[in-house]
């Protein structure tokens, strides 16, 4: 069985790892947005694909037998290509789509649909540390009136205005690095997709035990897949056992 995997995530890494391990020919596609990426085992991709008819013309030329959409939760775009493409390719699509976080006991959350709504739905002098990556950072940087600290993983290229400061680095994080950060910078608000999974969830605890608003952006919708919430069920619903 010839599988494609959409990656970019540790899921998507530990599927390819453990369907080469098995002896399955798994290519992983990776955007190439990242540099420096953690790659996993197999064949892989870069780049992107050209839109729906560019994926499903791969899906035919490569032979590929099953398509898995393994990427970040907010990578809209080619989820949505993926269910279309599948469809058109007849190549069944398995999506692995992590749990939402949910507000922890006492928190409330300002819950917002898009990164526009998040940047209007901040008050005015409020010290935010910005978890949403590059995708709509212009939007944060037009709200003057706040200090901005963006974190991300890889420097934009354009340099930050005054009132913000980048902050370059690379999850997971822990509870007590979080803190100290939050505290460091007076944190006052917590800007964040819900992206799920363990690695950054770090920053909703600190958050709560610092009395640091949330404000989290909700997830898009992607179009119907077989969807499953984990590499195991990702496995069982290809029909495949793997250590």
């Amino acid at each position: 069985m010839k599988i494609l995997i959409l990656g970019g995530t540790a899921e998507a890494r530990e599927l390819a790892n453990r369907l080469v391990g098995s002896g399955y020919d798994a290519i992983t596609s990776l955007a190439g947005r990242t540099p420096d990426p953690i790659l996993p085992q197999g064949q892989l991709r870069m780049g992107p694909f050209g839109g729906i008819p560019g994926l499903g013309a791969y899906l035919r030329a490569a032979g590929i037998e099953r398509l898995v959409d393994a990427t970040h939760p907010y990578a809209r775009q080619i989820s949505i290509n993926a269910v279309a493409a599948a469809e058109a390719s007849g190549v069944k699509l398995v999506r692995v789509m992590r749990p939402a976080w949910i507000p922890l006991p006492g928190q409330n959350w300002i819950i917002v649909g898009s990164a526009r709504e998040a940047a209007d739905a901040l008050p005015p002098n409020a010290n935010v540390l910005l978890t949403t990556g590059h995708a709509g950072l212009d939007l944060f940087l037009e709200r003057r009136d706040c200090r901005i600290f963006a974190r991300v993983i890889a420097a934009p290229d354009a340099p930050l205005p005054p009132h913000a400061e980048l902050i370059v680095s690379r999850p997971p994080y822990r509870l007590d690095e979080e803190m100290a950060l939050m505290r460091r910078h007076g944190i006052t608000h917590l800007v964040s997709k819900n992206s799920g999974g363990g690695q950054t969830a770090a920053k909703l605890e600190a958050a709560q035990q610092l009395g640091v608003r949330v404000v989290m952006i909700e997830r898009p919708i992607y179009g119907s897949a077989d969807e499953v919430d984990s590499v195991e069920a990702a496995l069982a619903a290809l029909g495949i056992v793997a250590p």
